[in-house]
């Protein structure tokens, strides 16, 4: 397991002991109205991003229109300074599991699969939220890996209800993955998310018996967000400690979304089709 502390998205070790102690939030209506604006920020940006990115680009490039957009709409980017990472975007490319740190040495190529993960800070509550990019024609195994990971959120999401439970969310996220031969990255979860950017729960993308099982509850906001590899499940960082990377140098995807649990289902908070 990956025990840095600096992470954006949650190591699986770290963060477990902080989040039991501060218990799982069940936002009120005033606080997910707030909410559901500043996920809007993030699907804004990222839909704009989808938009805009091209080869020859660099990822500061991204980066910089990403915090210019978040301000703009009244926002602070919650990942700039946050344990001294020092972007408003992650931008991970190919084998480049997450976090990847934004540079205007790092230029976007036809073929890249591009993961652009981001949050925005708006009036006390974060919006979180992350896409896979084929830049260009990339080839057949890719564009299945970035379709699979965006299924496979979606098959996690459909299990969102209150009075499921987490391990619905995980295994239908792990059966999925695993049955068009991927593999899901197990280093990294997802997890709680409003006040804080990470909150409890931890919101596993495989079945695990190593944490409570917990019973989902209306009110509840979650950052589901599935990570791919194409080939092994296991990553390591790199020297800038931040980066993560294949072991293997397969490729990885990742998708993310914001979602509130409600009595009779889910509300997508981060819904890019909706902008």
């Amino acid at each position: 397991m990956n025990i840095l502390s600096n992470l954006l998205s949650q190591p699986v070790q770290d963060n477990r002991p902080k989040r039991q102690r501060r218990g799982i939030e069940i936002k009120s209506s005033r606080e997910i109205d707030i909410m559901r604006q500043s996920a809007k920020i993030v699907a804004t940006v990222l839909k704009e991003i989808s938009e805009l990115v091209q080869p020859g680009m660099t990822t500061a490039d991204l980066d910089a229109h990403a915090e210019k957009r978040i301000r703009e709409m009244g926002a602070t980017p919650s990942f700039k300074g946050y344990h001294g990472f020092p972007g408003s975007i992650c931008s991970s490319i190919n084998n480049e599991v997450v976090h990847g740190i934004p540079s205007k040495k790092k230029v976007i190529r036809t073929g890249d699969v591009l993961k652009v993960d981001t949050g925005a800070f708006f009036q006390g509550f974060h919006g979180d939220s992350c896409i896979t990019i084929a830049v260009g024609e990339v080839t057949p195994e890719a564009a299945k890996l970035i379709r699979v990971a965006e299924e496979s959120l979606y098959k996690g999401i459909e299990q969102v209800k209150a009075g499921n439970y987490l391990m619905d969310i995980a295994g239908a996220i792990e059966d999925h993955v695993k049955a068009n031969g991927f593999s899901v990255v197990e280093d990294f979860t997802g997890h709680g998310v409003g006040r804080n950017l990470h909150e409890e729960p931890s919101v596993f993308n495989f079945r695990t018996k190593e944490m409570p099982n917990v019973k989902l509850r209306a009110g509840m906001t979650l950052a589901i967000e599935p990570i791919l590899n194409e080939g092994s499940r296991f990553t390591k960082t790199l020297s800038d400690r931040w980066t993560a990377v294949t072991v293997d140098n397969s490729l990885s995807a990742q998708f993310e979304h914001t979602v509130l649990v409600t009595n009779t289902g889910y509300e997508i908070l981060t819904d890019r089709t909706k902008i």
